[in-house]
């Protein structure tokens, strides 16, 4: 509703002469008496309703004389905000700027009630009817108040599926209407052919909730939900397939995930006993070019070896082998055996004695010649002095 135009002032000089008339007419006994209906209308949003009101006057009172005048003025009060005026009859001049408000009888009358068409929720308030006679001089006037109440019929809703539905896991249906007055109340029902209607607690009539665990493929099938109020109701519906497939899926995914982990560990293992065995093998490289150890000349074909000046005999195994025979072809040459680390020769105690006489280059009756040519090399032994010392 809209205030009628006007200066500020012209409202509060009626409401002023409202008051005053109420006053005296209470302290005359109620001369004129406005009446109501009820003191509650409810209506629906988008019809039209009627605020039935009408006056009375007391059987005191003489009949109003023709030229009596009536005034008639509706306010409107709501909660939070100004009380505005929404229509005004005064002495013959009726004001209306609102195209959906009229009153139902033309005045002057005494039915004085007034008609809403096309109702919105924002016309629920407090409506007041003043009515003031003034009549040779004497004013009689009276207000009565009532209460409208637009209510609105749920809005369609909105249904949705909230998780997965597959087999064994648990779903949620929820279902709003963005507009309802009084506050809608939901339910749920399954449709044919397995028809099936849900209560507490699987369903919460205020949120409009249904919760379904343990799908299982009988579960399928189109859910219905209804929001309803004293004034009407909207439906939604949203389709549940329980289905096998994302668990399999997960399966699938989870043991090709376990395999992937297990052949990445098995290339780390290999890689990491191949980095162990190359290093190994660089050592060993290493090792091969290190320089190997000097090692002292050997005579060749020397049976015996001089070192640190002392003396180290072996037989020769040539000179064994001459006297069974001729050496066989390609027959290996034994290697001469060798002491480990000659130690040096003590010193030889001094003697008086002279040398023993030499003797002869042969050895077990070989000749020095046979020996030659076997391959045998002489062997040169110092001499010594009458001491024992070698020269």
């Amino acid at each position: 509703m809209v205030p009628l135009p006007g200066p500020p002032w012209s409202l509060h000089l009626q409401l002023f002469l409202l008051g005053i008339t109420t006053l005296v007419s209470v302290s005359r006994g109620a001369q004129l008496k406005v009446h109501l209906g009820s003191p509650k209308v409810e209506a629906v949003e988008g019809s039209e309703v009627v605020l039935p009101a009408w006056y009375t006057l007391n059987r005191m009172t003489p009949s109003l004389k023709p030229e009596a005048s009536l005034f008639v003025l509706w306010f409107l009060e709501q909660s939070g905000k100004e009380m505005v005026q929404v229509l005004s009859y005064l002495d013959g001049v009726l004001i209306i700027k609102e195209p959906r408000i009229s009153l139902v009888h033309t005045l002057p009358s005494r039915n004085v009630s007034l008609k809403l068409v096309q109702l919105q929720e924002q016309d629920s308030g407090q409506y007041k009817c003043s009515v003031n006679v003034q009549d040779q001089g004497n004013s009689m006037s009276d207000v009565g108040s009532l209460e409208l109440d637009v209510l609105v019929s749920p809005a369609i809703p909105s249904c949705h599926l909230h998780g997965v539905p597959r087999m064994g896991a648990n779903v949620t249906l929820t279902c709003q209407t963005p507009r309802s007055k009084p506050v809608a109340l939901y339910s749920w029902e399954r449709l044919h052919p397995r028809a099936q209607f849900f209560f507490s607690p699987a369903v919460d009539s205020t949120r409009g909730s249904l919760f379904l665990t343990n799908l299982s493929a009988s579960m399928s099938g189109v859910y219905v939900c209804k929001a309803s109020n004293k004034v009407g109701s909207a439906q939604c519906n949203v389709t549940l397939e329980v289905t096998s497939g994302p668990k399999a899926a997960v399966v699938a995914g989870a043991v090709v995930g376990t395999l992937g982990v297990l052949v990445l560990l098995a290339v780390l293992v290999l890689l990491y006993y191949h980095r162990e065995k190359m290093q190994e093998e660089s050592a060993n490289d290493i090792k091969e070019d290190a320089v190997a150890p000097r090692t002292l000349p050997w005579p060749k074909g020397s049976d015996t070896i001089s070192k640190n000046g002392t003396l180290s005999s072996v037989t020769s195994a040539r000179a064994l082998r001459s006297s069974h025979g001729p050496t066989r072809p390609g027959a290996l040459t034994p290697t001469p055996s060798l002491s480990s680390q000659a130690q040096p020769s003590p010193r030889l105690p001094k003697t008086n004695r002279t040398h023993p006489p030499a003797v002869s280059p042969t050895l077990a009756g070989v000749s020095s010649s046979t020996l030659s040519r076997m391959g045998a090399v002489p062997v040169m032994v110092p001499a010594q002095n009458q001491e024992g010392s070698l020269v």
